[in-house]
């Protein structure tokens, strides 16, 4: 959501204001929303590999395409497209170029997935004329981390430099990743505290369904979901499954507390971004930051503040869910469909929490730690995970058929759960199909993958 230019330069004189900042994004009921986001990996056709922003198949002219062809609104850093809006969708770049939409805020999953659908048409009519096509996968399979190119953004000149000071992945994380998310709303501090903790422990069940990340750089690396992994080793200050959410007293507070304690990337202040990388954000509200003396935070930089923070489940003014890894295009209709089944009925809601209250902080971290290797087949309790996630399904179709939410043929939310049913039902993820085909009818080449699973 965009901040209020007035509330945009408020300074901080407070912590209540931080806490007030999350509470405003209490919404009753009947305005619930859901907000999409997906990332895809853009390549060229003939030979394969990421296009440069410059160029005459570079993504400048695909964004410069779309603007002109399809009515965005262009956004810019100084005199370069770096962004385009549109009827509150988004489109925006990745470190290396990967292309990620931020949908509006839409009632149903049918609406979300029409405009999944009509963003993928429009930037195939573009990218064709480039020779250029998309992929939905978590990581990239193909090209090495050098061999990635980078988009001249501010903000990751500042993380570029700062990502391998704090971890050996993170630089992984920005240039060979793609994900989808959903965005949800919350009614009371109560419903956030629910709504964090059921998804916070289910998101490895996500992780596990959607895993489609088994190659690096051209082969076979040990893991089905290798992007999950790369946010175990980027950086330990602001990735993870915070176990204080399931602690007596979670609120809104809290998570504050925690933001605070998240090391700074920079400050964005007269058009141009200031780099704070590691500096404390307490001292940067009290104007005790030697880079930037005597200025104090704005809301603003609270704001920005709370997107340098990663982990699994996300507290802005809605709840992220970030586990899942990018994929083709029924699958970014399935994300969004199985945590509005999850969290947006209270029958589901209540019953996703029952499956998950007496989970320990140790199953919790099992969970996280070994589904980018095994997903469904990772052992749990009596079972394994693919029995957790079977049940998880039922919640979400209930959940969906509840809400009874119908398109025009009369078929309600729960159409979108289909692949993920059937990911359960054959007890193989997208990356073990992925695996398969490498293994067999692609014969030891992942090139094939740009060509049958492009979007």
């Amino acid at each position: 959501m965009s901040i209020p230019s007035a509330v945009k330069s408020t300074p901080i004189e407070s912590r209540q204001q931080l806490v007030d900042y999350l509470a405003a994004g209490e919404k009753p009921r009947e305005a619930w929303r859901i907000g999409t986001e997906h990332e895809k990996f853009g390549f060229r056709m003939d030979d394969l590999r990421p296009p440069a922003f410059e160029g005459e198949r570079g993504i400048r002219a695909l964004l410069e395409g779309l603007a002109a062809k399809y009515g965005w609104d262009v956004a810019r850093e100084g005199e370069t497209p770096v962004a385009l809006s549109r009827n509150k969708a988004n489109i925006t770049l990745e470190p290396a170029g990967q292309l990620e939409l931020s949908g509006a805020p839409l009632e149903t999953i049918h609406q979300t997935c029409c405009e999944v659908n009509a963003h993928l048409e429009e930037v195939r009519s573009v990218a064709d004329g480039l020779g250029l096509g998309f992929l939905g996968m978590g990581f990239q399979p193909k090209w090495r981390r050098d061999e990635m190119p980078w988009m001249p953004k501010g903000r990751y000149r500042i993380m570029r430099e700062y990502m391998p000071k704090v971890g050996q992945l993170g630089l992984d994380m920005m240039t060979r990743t793609c994900t989808v998310q959903v965005n949800l709303d919350f009614e009371s501090e109560a419903d956030m505290v629910k709504k964090f903790r059921a998804s916070l422990a289910l998101q490895p069940v996500a992780t596990a369904l959607f895993a489609d990340s088994p190659f690096t750089e051209g082969r076979p690396n040990g893991f089905l979901s290798y992007r999950s992994h790369v946010w175990t080793d980027t950086d330990p200050h602001r990735t993870g499954m915070l176990d204080f959410v399931f602690e007596e007293g979670f609120g809104y507070e809290r998570y504050v507390d925690y933001i605070l304690g998240v090391p700074m990337y920079f400050s964005y202040q007269d058009g141009r971004y200031i780099d704070l990388a590691g500096q404390n954000f307490r001292r940067f509200l009290d104007g005790r930051l030697d880079a930037v003396p005597g200025t104090r935070a704005t809301m603003k930089d609270w704001a920005d503040h709370l997107t340098t923070a990663f982990p699994e489940v996300r507290l802005k003014q809605y709840l992220e869910m970030r586990g899942a890894d990018g994929g083709p295009w029924n699958r970014l209709c399935a994300l969004p469909a199985l945590w509005v089944g999850l969290l947006y009925d209270d029958e589901a809601l209540d019953a996703a929490w029952d499956l998950v209250r007496d989970f320990t902080m140790e199953e919790r971290h099992a969970l996280r730690d070994g589904v980018p290797r095994q997903a469904l087949k990772l052992p749990f309790r009596r079972g394994t995970v693919r029995d957790l996630a079977a049940e998880t399904l039922k919640i979400a179709a209930h959940g969906l058929r509840h809400r009874d939410r119908r398109n025009r043929n009369g078929a309600d939310e729960s159409i979108f759960l289909e692949p993920l049913i059937e990911i359960v039902e054959a007890n193989q993820t997208p990356a073990e199909r992925k695996l398969e085909l490498f293994h067999g009818a692609w014969g030891g080449s992942v090139d094939p993958v740009f060509r049958e699973f492009a979007y």
